[in-house]
């Protein structure tokens, strides 16, 4: 699970209970398959949402 485009990947960390105990918590990216345009041709890949916002804004601008 990691962005191709950022490279963005998995967080871990702890939740704290109210008695301080500690349990394992991962947070993960919103990652999606897509095909984006590469030149003349399409590739398969995966990005996260904020990635494939910046993409759809730099495909509409040009």
């Amino acid at each position: 699970m990691k962005c191709q485009c950022c490279g963005k990947t998995p967080m871990f960390g702890h939740n704290v209970s109210h008695s301080k105990r500690h349990t394992a918590k991962i947070s993960r990216p919103n990652i999606h398959p897509v095909s984006v345009n590469v030149g003349s041709r399409k590739v398969r890949t995966t990005m996260c949402t904020r990635c494939l916002r910046t993409y759809n804004k730099i495909v509409q601008e040009g």
